[in-house]
């Protein structure tokens, strides 16, 4: 059902404490809180409920709690943990009276990213219009971008074989214990001794001896998935249960280390792709390819990230340019005159592709688009913040919708920590020049 409106004032309120009496009303967050438009969020959000059922929470406080965890890289529970001691995040999202315990149930926001995830868009536009209001981003610079791809790895550790099918062995036993399908033999003592002695053998470099432990995992494994094909054959209920479990086991026990095509990384997350992007202290890094797209050049407030989307089947950087192009052309209301990529994106597809430049290009670059070619690199800092002072770094959100509200929150939290380094600047510039004019310079001289 729609989000429920914030409660109005008591009779008692009187006794209590209102938050505007006891906050700095010039503080950036505030003067931030103020500024965005919750109405039009609450009407871009409106097509995510349904007419029926309980209310939801309002907008206001799921959708500020979203922006306060991606804004200071915060998790889900330490978001809430300070919202209950912080005054300033309790008047971000909507409260008019200090709380002193949470009022709201700490599962509403996993259940809104389900809700919520096919319009980040919308706040990522909002985060657009407050630079542009504040005076932090101007609209002509819009019309030259840079565009770049990283990886946003997943929460999983290196895969590697051994552990793989350790761990196939210790969930199938775990799914035939849940529906009492009574097994054979688990194998899970042994395989977890198989493991580690595999583990210990590829340290000593004594790979013949891991290469028999593997050949004992993999047989166990074998024999636990014919068990419970046989055990489960003639129940259709039992079938859908371990349909799923025994597909990833079959996976990870067919899989080779150079096979070519879809491979298996995690049990948990199978979403998980193997991203190599040249680095020589990172080869390899497992999660998903997402592409970034900045301002060109550096405006007042800082370099805003314009669009943000996660693509997954590991697409090559060229192919992913002229979808990225028309969504950012969509998301910001400007024509993108000039585009800036590296050389990754050789034979790109984009819909203008004289307007697209690469770096190390001789052919055309003259003058201010040489100029602005040397700023393409600017946009690998920008990645660096967001990966280090956001969650771009490691997602901890599962599936594939997951993916991508990681991708475009830790965005929006980018251009929010922009935008409220903005405004505190803004205001100590005001309190400078009051106090200026408050206190004129002496007119007496000091005796020499």
């Amino acid at each position: 059902m729609r989000p429920k409106q914030q409660p109005k004032a008591r009779h008692d309120d009187l006794f209590r404490a209102h938050l505007d009496q006891i906050i700095n009303m010039k503080h950036e967050l505030v003067v931030l809180a103020d500024k965005i438009d919750w109405a039009w969020l609450d009407d871009a959000l409106a097509a995510c409920f349904s007419d029926q059922g309980r209310p939801a929470e309002s907008v206001r406080f799921m959708i500020g709690m979203f922006l306060l965890k991606h804004t200071y890289a915060l998790s889900d529970e330490q978001v809430w943990e300070r919202w209950v001691r912080d005054p300033y995040f309790q008047y971000f999202t909507g409260e008019a009276f200090f709380q002193h315990a949470l009022p709201h149930e700490r599962s509403g926001m996993s259940h809104w990213r389900e809700r919520i995830g096919d319009h980040l868009d919308s706040l990522l536009a909002e985060t657009l219009r407050l630079a542009h209001d504040t005076g932090a981003l101007k609209k002509s610079d819009l019309a030259r971008v840079t565009v770049d791809t990283t990886v946003q790895p997943k929460n999983v550790t290196f895969p590697t074989d051994a552990k793989l099918l350790e761990t196939a062995i210790q969930q199938l036993g775990k799914l035939a214990r849940a529906h009492g399908v009574p097994l054979r033999q688990s194998y899970s003592r042994l395989a977890k001794r198989a493991a580690m002695m595999a583990g210990r053998y590829a340290h000593a470099k004594q790979f013949k001896r891991m290469g028999r432990e593997l050949r004992f995992l993999r047989t166990r494994l074998g024999r636990l998935i014919r068990d419970i094909r046989r055990k489960t054959r003639d129940d259709t209920d039992l079938e859908e249960a371990f349909a799923v479990a025994l597909g990833r086991a079959s996976q990870i026990r067919s899989q080779k280390q150079r096979q070519r095509g879809w491979k298996l990384y995690s049990w948990h997350a199978p979403e998980t792709e193997c991203i190599g992007k040249g680095k020589a202290h990172r080869p390899y890094e497992f999660g998903c390819k997402v592409s970034l797209t900045t301002t060109n050049r550096r405006c007042k407030g800082g370099q805003f990230i314009l669009h943000a989307k996660a693509f997954h089947g590991n697409p090559y950087d060229g192919h992913t340019l002229r979808e990225v192009i028309e969504e950012t052309q969509a998301l910001t209301g400007r024509e993108i005159e000039r585009a800036y990529v590296d050389k990754g994106y050789v034979g790109h597809d984009a819909p203008k592709p004289y307007r697209v430049f690469r770096s190390g290009q001789k052919r055309g670059v003259h003058g201010q688009i040489k100029k602005e070619l040397r700023r393409r690199s600017a946009i690998e800092a920008v990645i660096g913040h967001c990966k280090t002072d956001g969650h771009l770094g490691r997602n901890f959100l599962k599936g594939r919708k997951g993916d991508q509200f990681n991708a475009v929150m830790s965005a929006v939290g980018y251009n929010l920590r922009l935008i409220l380094k903005w405004l505190k600047k803004l205001l100590c510039k005001i309190i400078a020049t009051i106090w200026g004019l408050i206190i004129q310079p002496s007119a007496l001289k000091w005796a020499s």
